[in-house]
């Protein structure tokens, strides 16, 4: 199965994911090749960690998490989560992106806040991404330090969204899709 809207535009080559739940396995299709395994690597309190692996085995990792709480919750939305990918075969690693669950408004910036900083991402239809390997470095390390995360878009509609997330866990799911890609 091979999923490309899970393309980055910083990336050509890039694992795909549908978040159903933090209970249960996710779908990661890697672009131009099929799964051939997935791999449940562990929950990690608000976080969970998954492996990857395509038939020619080159592995993907990723730590996933959905948000505790959701503002408008009058909103129809779709998956809401905020991923940290590991592909090494492509030389990806610790790449952020998040999934509004709706069409992001075009020429719009996401706003991700950990703890007091904030960082502007860039969209693509319904996702966001740091705008480069610098942006997802530091956004990864403030995640390992931080409390609290937000997540604030704007959709195609004109609908504001904030999203509360959990940072329990980050750090031991961040570890584990490390030691299972490197």
């Amino acid at each position: 199965m091979t999923d490309t809207a899970f393309s980055s535009p910083r990336q050509p080559f890039r694992p795909s994911i549908l978040a159903l739940s933090l209970l249960l396995a996710v779908t990661v299709p890697v672009a131009g090749a099929e799964a051939k395994g997935r791999e449940f690597l562990g929950g990690f309190r608000d976080w969970d960690a998954f492996l990857d692996k395509t038939a020619k085995g080159e592995k993907s990792c990723y730590a996933i998490t959905v948000p505790k709480e959701t503002t408008p919750k009058n909103v129809k939305r779709g998956e809401i989560y905020v991923m940290v990918t590991q592909w090494p075969a492509a030389k990806v690693k610790n790449q952020i992106s998040i999934s509004a669950g709706y069409a992001l408004k075009k020429d719009s910036n996401v706003l991700l806040t950990i703890d007091k900083t904030t960082y502007k991402l860039f969209v693509q239809d319904d996702r966001a991404w740091a705008s480069d390997d610098k942006q997802d470095t530091e956004i990864t390390a403030a995640l390992k330090k931080g409390t609290t995360l937000s997540v604030k878009g704007v959709s195609a509609r004109g609908t504001e969204t904030t999203d509360s997330y959990s940072l329990a866990g980050f750090s031991s799911a961040l570890n584990a899709i490390t030691q299972a890609c490197y």
